[in-house]
């Protein structure tokens, strides 16, 4: 298949007539028995995969196909019946396979010690297993689509292709391996950049381990002002490419540029989407490289009412806590605490989520007393005290005046990555 790619001309972003089109092209007149689709979860609602997905669904099945779904949760819980209907439309919600990324999976192979100390100078050193779930090497299946949105990742640098596969439907070793070679490598060395080492990790497990597989990558990127999905760019592709192209476009509509540090900022959390800290989170992450020094990191959170995705992940947050990258190490390589060292992809977790002491964190939650959000490291608030001045249906997207003071607003962090233009052009 020759590679689709369509971008939109103006800020709108391509209409659903466009990409219907594009996707219809894309099977190409083939005859499919059986096709399995990987769309994100509910946590990339914004990516338009949910309608990406219902197109293929209703194309593939009126010529009399069999299509599984299985979102690519990677840790994550899975869909509920409620989220499937509003990403997903009128697919039945019994047509969902849940992946599980304990068992489900099966090794395909080593990538290589040297190979990592290589593209990580040397600071990983050991082997990592590929691992994906079982399906995707299940040779009943004509074709394998893998749609989902190129957007700043803090983890791989952009999110999204191979990712989708190694982590979305991967096992436990790549997911933790991975999440600790970005932690060690260094997050806001990559952020929003193509080529890191993590990337490279999943581009080594396409070439070698997947290459012979039919995977169609479905890649969009997109932005949601007021929660409207606009699609600025659909690429399709068997290869590489498609990422590249996208990961291009991404950058330009989705990595915000400020003025300078940010001394005070606010991140709304819908509550739809973040149900957790794990998840929250994204609000550090993303605006991490935007904060000045001696900052304050506001993220109202009404949805959050845990830390973890799942019971061992929650309760090795609530036990070490978000205490900062050299802390978080020293426990990792203390031989005693054998449940960290089995959960790399926590302890990653607890690194990211962390400031270093650098500006100040404060999670404005209701689901959460602020006795537990402070014994993780964070500063707590009321949430429903913290709301009458930072009103999310009166701040607008970016500077705002509130009380006299200059604050930035951002209703949703999982869409972008915000930057210091001063820092980032020293």
């Amino acid at each position: 298949m020759k590679d689709i790619y369509l971008i939109a001309k103006t800020d709108n972003g391509l209409t659903q007539e466009e990409i219907k089109a594009a996707l219809l092209k894309s099977l190409g007149g083939r005859s499919l028995k059986k096709v399995l689709i990987l769309p994100p979860d509910f946590t990339r609602f914004h990516s338009n995969a949910g309608y990406i997905t219902n197109v293929y669904w209703h194309a593939l099945t009126e010529q009399g196909a069999q299509v599984d779904i299985m979102p690519a949760l990677g840790t994550h819980v899975p869909v509920t019946e409620e989220q499937w209907n509003a990403m997903f439309g009128d697919i039945p919600f019994e047509r969902m396979l849940v992946h599980n990324w304990r068992s489900d999976v099966e090794k395909l192979g080593e990538i290589p010690a040297a190979f990592l100390s290589e593209i990580t100078e040397g600071l990983w050193t050991e082997p990592v297993n590929a691992e994906v779930n079982r399906l995707v090497l299940d040779e009943s299946y004509d074709l394998i689509i893998s749609p989902g949105q190129v957007v700043p990742h803090e983890v791989i640098g952009m999110a999204n292709h191979s990712k989708n596969l190694f982590v979305g439907v991967g096992g436990s070793e790549m997911i933790n391996k991975s999440h600790m070679v970005g932690a060690v490598y260094g997050m806001e060395r990559m952020m929003g950049k193509d080529f890191t080492p993590v990337r490279k990790m999943f581009d080594y497990g396409m070439e070698h381990f997947l290459s012979g597989r039919p995977i169609m990558f479905v890649l969009t990127v997109t932005t949601a002002p007021g929660g409207n999905i606009r699609t600025h760019g659909l690429f399709i592709g068997e290869g590489r490419e498609c990422l590249t192209n996208a990961v291009k476009l991404a950058q330009k509509k989705n990595i915000d540029f400020v003025e300078h540090g940010l001394k005070k900022c606010v991140v709304y959390l819908d509550p739809s989407e973040f149900k957790s800290t794990w998840l929250g989170n994204k609000a550090v992450y993303r605006t991490r490289m935007a904060m000045a020094d001696g900052g304050e990191l506001i993220i109202l959170a009404p949805g959050v009412e845990r830390f973890g995705e799942d019971d061992k992940v929650d309760e090795l947050i609530r036990k070490y806590g978000y205490r900062g990258r050299l802390h978080t190490l020293e426990q990792f390589r203390n031989p005693e605490n054998t449940d960290l060292q089995a959960n790399m992809g926590a302890a990653a977790h607890l690194i990211h989520g962390s400031s270093d002491g650098r500006f100040t964190i404060t999670y404005a939650v209701k689901e959460i007393t602020k006795e537990e959000i402070s014994s993780v490291g964070f500063n707590a608030a009321n949430y429903d005290e913290l709301i009458k001045k930072y009103n999310p249906n009166k701040l607008k997207y970016g500077y705002n005046e509130v009380d006299g003071e200059e604050i930035y607003y951002i209703p949703n962090p999982a869409l972008g990555l915000w930057i210091n233009r001063e820092k980032f052009e020293e």
